[in-house]
Order: structure tokens, then sequence, then C-alpha cells
């Protein structure tokens, strides 16, 4: 198997399997793409792990029956983007039908493919391995039916008037007295101050840049801490950038983490689905066109192989 998000996937749409399914390929190319076939979704298609896995033929062989498959309509190789944190990586996957299909097929399908990633969340690295992330647990459970889970404590107490203890202002006003007792507040007086704790916020500051700027050169006594912390917040408050215009290197560039690329069989050279006919390139197609010469006539062979037998007697020592 491949690593999480890697590896062989299945195009949809399928005929039922048959035993005729690979007949119109030659020899080698039926062998590798009934194997191939029979992998489950995932696994490594690389060439080197199927030439382990495939004893009869070595790496450039298995390459070879790859690019024929491509050809013939049975596999694609792509290159998609998945974001990890703030950086963007690349995975490859080999798109696999045992239905064979021409080139208008995978062209619509791919594209269908990269309109459904574009349209969806950025897919994260994390979420392509198996195993999900453990969440973290809540409240335990009761011993018993009637027994009910105690509420979780809050930081402060609910305040009146419909105030949310919940917001970031809120609890930074909150922990003020935690950081220094002469600014400890009540209920009534940080819900009365959220509304201008919420605008320093609002303009880009952190609630440790808020408790800081509450905190320091404080006097030796404060009668009053609403009206200090209300007077603080009034004339120390921040002043108001303007917002930055989003730059291409910035994570939030969601298209460019999102793009599905064709590759070339043979060389790996990224692209277009409607660029890679066949899923070759095109010096690689012209290539492989131009490699599709009628066998040599068996008389010239003969002539041939009498020639060296006879090279090889005149070289012979006398």
């Amino acid at each position: 198997m491949a690593k999480p998000g890697y590896g062989k996937r299945s195009a949809p749409g399928q005929e039922p399997r048959t035993r005729e399914d690979f007949s119109h390929l030659p020899t080698r190319e039926r062998y590798v793409a009934g194997f191939v076939e029979h992998l489950p979704d995932g696994a490594a298609m690389s060439v080197k792990q199927l030439a382990k896995q495939l004893p009869l033929y070595g790496q450039q062989a298995i390459s070879t029956a790859l690019k024929v498959l491509s050809v013939a309509g049975h596999l694609r190789r792509v290159r998609c983007s998945v974001s990890a944190g703030d950086e963007t990586r690349w995975v490859f996957r080999t798109f696999w039908s045992r239905t064979a299909r021409d080139n208008e097929w995978w062209t619509t399908y791919l594209a269908t493919e990269t309109a459904a990633r574009t349209a969806a969340p950025a897919e994260p690295l994390a979420a392509l391995a198996p195993a999900a992330v453990p969440q973290q647990r809540t409240a335990p459970k009761p011993t018993s039916p009637e027994q009910e889970p105690a509420p979780a404590a809050t930081p402060a107490a609910a305040p009146t008037g419909g105030a949310t203890p919940c917001s970031p202002a809120y609890l930074a006003l909150a922990q003020l007295g935690r950081e220094d007792i002469r600014l400890a507040l009540s209920a009534d007086d940080c819900a009365a101050l959220e509304p201008q704790a919420a605008e320093w916020l609002a303009r880009g500051v952190t609630t440790n840049y808020l408790t800081a700027a509450l905190t320091a050169g404080l006097p030796a006594q404060v009668d009053c801490p609403p009206r200090f912390i209300r007077h603080r917040l009034t004339d120390k408050i921040p002043p108001q950038l303007p917002a930055e215009p989003a730059s291409p290197s910035s994570g939030t560039s969601e298209p460019p983490a999102r793009r599905l690329l064709v590759e070339c069989t043979d060389c790996g050279r990224p692209g277009q689905p409607e660029a890679l006919p066949d899923g070759l390139c095109r010096p690689c197609h012209t290539a492989h066109s131009a490699g599709d010469h009628p066998s040599p006539d068996p008389t010239e062979i003969d002539a041939l192989k009498a020639h060296m037998a006879n090279l090889r007697t005149l070289l012979k020592p006398v």
C-alpha cells in the first residue's frame, strides 16, 4: 500500500468484470493490467513497487506496459495538492479504469474532479490518513441513569443583561483580577466594559496585548478598578490599521491548493488533461506513435544472422 492519499484510485461507472476485460492487450500488458485490477484502492502504483510484485518483468518493462495501458485508456496519472497546515504538498494518484475510456471521457472526468475539489473545502493532509485524529473527551458519563453530568465551570459568573461570557473580550477582562488583584472586576463590570475591549480586538490586537496594556504601569493603589480600566480602554485604544490585501503566498490562496494536473505516464511531465492525449505529453506521444512500426521481414533477420555468423567465423584465429 502507498502512503495515505497516494496510490490507485478506481474510476466510476465501470462495466462488470469479465474474463475478456483485457483480451485486446498484448501478453505483457494483459498480465500487468490483471494485477493492477485486483489491487485495492490506495495501493502503490510506482514502477519500482510494481516491479517488485511482478517477477516476470523489470522496471523498464513495467514502465512501457503502463504507457501502453495509458494509451489504451485504462489509466491516467495525476498530481493534486493538499493543505498541510501552512504548507501545500503534492500527492500522486493513478486513476484506473477496467473499462477502456477514450480521451474525451478522461478529460471530462478529470475536469469534474478538479471542479469538485475547487468547490469543496481544501482537503487537509491529515484527513487522508486512515486513522482519525482522536477527539478530546468531554464530561464523564453518569454512573446511573438518574445521575446527570455536572455543568462545566465557566471562568467567570454569567453577567446580567444578556452578555456573552464566552467572548474573548469578556474573558480577558475577567482574567485581569488574576493578573493583578488591584484590577479585580465583578461580572457586571466585565459586561459593561466588554464592548470597549471588543473594539480593541476588532482592531487586530490579541488578548495578551490587551492584558499587557491594561496592567502596565499600575499605581500603588487603584481606588475604582472599573473606572480605571474604562479610562485606559478609552485613552490607549490602538490605531485602526488598513486591511492588508491577501498576498499570493499567503495561506488564504485556495485555488492553487486545489489544482489537479495530469501527469505524463512516461516522463512525468504535468499538464492539463486536454494537453496530454492518451495520458502522454506531446514528445512522448510522438515517440510512441513513431515506435509503432511493423515488424521486420523474417528473411531480413535470417540474412542478418547469417552475416553475423560469417563475421564471427572470419574473426576466429587460424
